[in-house]
Formats: structure tokens, sequence, C-alpha cells
């Protein structure tokens, strides 16, 4: 199911979707944001030499970014896992993915920044 559609000016953070999900919870934005950043940099990492797992990895790293409004973090990670299933070649699935998870991270450190 693909992830909710972003407006143009929302960057790579539903900021509102995060919000719903941590009850307002300025604290607790900051630390699944945090957790959020941390997972991604090693997913990716591992990601990087396709190992057996590497459709659950994806998989993982999809659900942990619906769950915070990392929208277009979560259909790169669902673009890989497809490819990954399909067995195609996942070189420029893998290079979106990454973009994706950089973009969000900047988001992500610039929140945390101002906290």
């Amino acid at each position: 199911m693909p992830s909710p559609p972003l407006a143009p000016d929302d960057g790579p953070l539903d900021i509102e979707h995060l919000r719903r999900m941590t009850l307002g919870d300025a604290s607790l934005e900051r630390e699944v944001l945090a957790m959020f950043s941390a997972q991604a940099v090693r997913l990716i990492a591992a990601l990087a030499t396709l190992p057996e797992d590497a459709g659950a990895l994806a998989h993982t790293l999809k659900g942990s970014a619906r769950a915070i409004g990392a929208f277009g973090v979560a259909d790169a990670a669902q673009a890989l896992e497809a490819v990954i299933a399909s067995g195609a070649d996942p070189d420029q699935a893998l290079t979106e993915l990454h973009e994706a998870i950089a973009d969000a991270r900047i988001a992500v450190d610039t929140i945390l920044r101002r906290s």
C-alpha cells in the first residue's frame, strides 16, 4: 500500500503525522526521531551488502519510516523490498533509498537542533 501523499512543501517528514503518533509529546517526538535516524543509518549500511535478509531489513525500515511520517523513505524501502523479491538489480532502488534517508535525516537533525 503506498504511503499517503505529501504536499509539495511538506518536506521529507510529515510533522502532523509525527505529532499524532506521539500524542503531541515533544520529548517523545525527539526520542523517536533520534532512534529512527540511528536505525536508518544502520539499516542502509547493512543493505549496501545485500545480505540474505535484505528484504526483511527493507521491510523493517519501511515500517519505522511510516511510523514517524518519513513517507519518502517508506516508499523507497518498499520499492527496494519489491525489487529484492523480484530478483532484479537493486542498485537503483538502493540509491533512491539512500537519498530518501539522507533527506529525512537532514530534516530530523534540523528538528533535533531546535530542541
